[in-house]
């Protein structure tokens, strides 16, 4: 049986060529990641197979979701593809039977169109319980906010290249 069932995802046009919108994602991710008034802390980002991925988010009151990873793919421009389900050196990640905490694969793309980019973040999920409780947290008014916020700075720093 294939994951797609248990998929969430949401797609934004940005106004941006790839290569600006993979270099937002990859070198300014704190100030994107987490929908505001969250915020991030990028602890560690390896970006290559392998590689660790540790983003920290706070929210308004002090509350704390830390965010661990393994990157299962990176083709620079194009793609991103991550999991929860392990942290770095490939060790299982342990206790992920609460509401919050989730095994799920992210793959993100960067898709040329026309003179921008077609951004796609596809979340999949071990099942259905652990697909319902990403939607119930927010994953789509999440989701789509952080989509946002990427856009905004990849859209500014593309006008600011073309005006230079």
């Amino acid at each position: 049986m294939s994951n797609e069932n248990h998929e969430l995802s949401i797609t934004r046009f940005i106004d941006a060529p790839p290569a600006t919108v993979y270099r937002v994602y990859t070198e300014r991710t704190a100030e994107w990641w987490a929908p505001k008034p969250w915020k991030s802390r990028v602890v560690a980002q390896e970006l290559r197979s392998g590689g660790r991925s540790s983003i920290d988010m706070e929210g308004p009151n002090g509350e704390k979701h830390p965010g661990e990873g393994v990157y299962l793919e990176v083709v620079p421009n194009e793609k991103i593809v991550f999991t929860n389900a392990f942290t770095s050196g490939w060790q299982p990640k342990t206790g992920m039977d609460s509401d919050c905490d989730f095994g799920m694969v992210a793959i993100m793309t960067f898709e040329p169109e026309g003179s921008g980019t077609r951004y796609t973040a596809r979340v999949r999920h071990w099942n259905e319980e652990a697909k319902k409780a990403h939607e119930a947290m927010g994953f789509q008014d999440g989701w789509t906010m952080v989509a946002g916020q990427l856009a905004e700075l990849a859209e500014a720093e593309a006008h600011a290249a073309v005006a230079a």
